[in-house]
């Protein structure tokens, strides 16, 4: 008896031990998502924005959503994790991965001219510093691609025609024949033309739709089933989004009127081009910038970044994310604006810990300080609380 009760012993010790430890995580997580609950619960009394999410993925893999204020203001509609936003430019990093697993696989060259590839299409001779411009420079914004989004003549075409289904040559159109402000590589300056420019290649060498093509290579396989393709004027579980009073997209300060978006969201494809929930791009934050989400060979050639200084002070831009150096840390992520959206990601190598925020609002001074801050000081309460947990 006493040979098979030592034994016995030992199990039950080791059961018990295993289920102290749980309870002591699962504690240490309910704390840590009260002590988020409660930084955003101040940041939203603070502001004067409708709502929020948080996503949040932890370094031991574990992640979960946080919610504040209101979906809809006007039916003072809870704002809960599962809502859906537009991300705005956070959609760029979707089109970055795609176009890197095509450089792993030899399709496109990273240093190609996109002469290579565009060079056919008639309107190619007339883009600005067309037979210059390589793949890395589209992809770090260093092509002398103006926006094409902000062009006047386009956001009166916007508007006046609502339900229209843009193509991408109809955009890059608004700025043929222009001087470009720099020759190609020789300065930077932030373009939604850059990837607009790049979903054509990714379309031409693969014969297929983008959103198609980056749904078979990462929303499905990594199981991001909350982010969906910007691809028309009704987006299911997006919730309202306010743009204020002076709207130039559109005119108006609510963008969702009877379940269609006041203009199609549609012609933003591959300049960002997708809804999603803070959750999710959190976790997506994780495995893109961990290397996960394409070939870990290319990793530090994505995170080898140019000055952009309109971007923050000493932060750069690498191949589709923003790095930026915080009191916790770098940070590795993007931030999005879509008209009545805001969206920042960020995630933090030296703790390997992602973080996303987004708010139905796109009227910036409504938040009482930038997404970028709020996401840091996140940060900061997760590093804190794993100290005081060890």
């Amino acid at each position: 008896m006493r040979k098979t009760g030592i034994p016995l012993l030992v199990g039950l010790c080791l059961l018990l031990t295993v289920a102290v430890h749980a309870q002591t995580a699962v504690s240490n997580r309910t704390a840590l998502q009260n002590a988020l609950q409660l930084k955003l619960d101040e940041w939203h009394k603070a502001g004067s924005f409708p709502g929020a999410t948080l996503g949040v993925v932890l370094a031991n893999g574990e992640s979960f959503g946080l919610a504040v204020g209101f979906s809809d203001r006007d039916a003072k509609k809870p704002m809960t994790p599962a809502d859906r936003m537009l991300a705005g430019s956070t959609g760029k990093t979707f089109a970055a991965a795609t176009a890197l697993q095509l450089i792993a696989e030899g399709r496109i060259g990273l240093d190609d001219k996109i002469e290579k590839y565009l060079g056919r299409e008639p309107w190619f001779p007339r883009l600005p510093n067309s037979k210059e411009i390589t793949v890395r420079q589209l992809m770090n914004h260093t092509s002398g691609l103006v926006r094409y989004e902000f062009k006047e003549q386009f956001t009166k075409d916007l508007s006046a025609n609502p339900d229209k289904i843009w193509k991408p040559a109809e955009l890059v159109a608004y700025l043929l024949d222009e001087k470009a402000p720099f020759e190609a590589g020789k300065g930077w300056d932030y373009s939604d033309t850059n990837y607009i420019v790049l979903g054509m290649i990714i379309e031409k060498v693969t014969g297929k739709k983008f959103y198609d093509e980056a749904n078979r290579r990462l929303l499905k396989p990594l199981k991001l089933n909350d982010t969906i393709p910007q691809d028309g004027p009704r987006l299911k579980g997006v919730i309202q989004g306010y743009a204020g009073p002076n709207n130039p997209f559109g005119g108006t300060d609510a963008m969702i009127v009877k379940g269609r978006f006041a203009i199609n969201p549609q012609f933003e494809w591959t300049g960002g081009g997708y809804a999603s929930t803070a959750h999710d791009l959190a976790r997506w934050a994780s495995m893109m910038y961990e290397g996960k989400a394409f070939s870990p060979d290319l990793l530090p050639q994505v995170l080898e970044g140019v000055a952009a200084p309109m971007l923050g002070r000493e932060s750069k831009y690498g191949l589709g994310v923003i790095i930026r150096k915080t009191a916790i840390g770098t940070s590795y992520g993007h931030s999005g604006f879509f008209p009545g959206y805001m969206t920042d990601m960020m995630y933090f190598p030296e703790h390997k810990v992602a973080v996303a925020v987004q708010v139905n609002t796109s009227v910036g001074r409504s938040l009482g300080k930038p997404l970028g801050r709020v996401l840091v000081e996140v940060m900061e309460i997760i590093a804190r609380q794993g100290t005081e947990g060890d």
